[in-house]
């Protein structure tokens, strides 16, 4: 996604798939529904949320005669970075310590979590 683009919020269905694609790297609707746990969706379901997510500029595709083979075009770590950005912002006022003070209160971090959050914001730093 180029900067300044708008990021655009996955469905779970969406986001299961792009999963698949980032693990992948390639792959045929066919391929994709074999890693889906079940119950399967039908193909359709899988080639209709494929289609979604092309035309929202995530994913493209190689055509193999009536068969297309699909890849991301957006990087896992490019749609995390505005995803996380957009939860900042949207719901902790743009501030990273309010975000971390309602996930403390919220997921009980130990204090060997809150330890290794430490020595992670320390190495962080130059």
């Amino acid at each position: 996604m180029k900067k300044g683009k708008e990021l655009k919020v996955l469905t779970k269905a969406e986001l299961q798939v792009m999963q698949l694609l980032w693990r992948k790297d390639k792959a045929f609707v066919n391929e994709l529904i074999e890693e889906i746990p079940e119950p399967k969706p039908a193909y359709n379901t899988v080639s209709t949320i494929v289609r979604i997510l092309e035309k929202k500029g995530f994913i493209g595709h190689d055509s193999f005669g009536k068969s297309h083979q699909y890849y991301p075009l957006v990087e896992r770590e490019t749609y995390l970075n505005g995803y996380v950005g957009n939860m900042l912002s949207s719901f902790f006022s743009g501030s990273v310590s309010n975000m971390v003070s309602f996930l403390s209160k919220k997921e009980e971090i130990t204090l060997k979590e809150a330890d290794e959050i430490l020595e992670i914001l320390k190495k962080s730093r130059p």
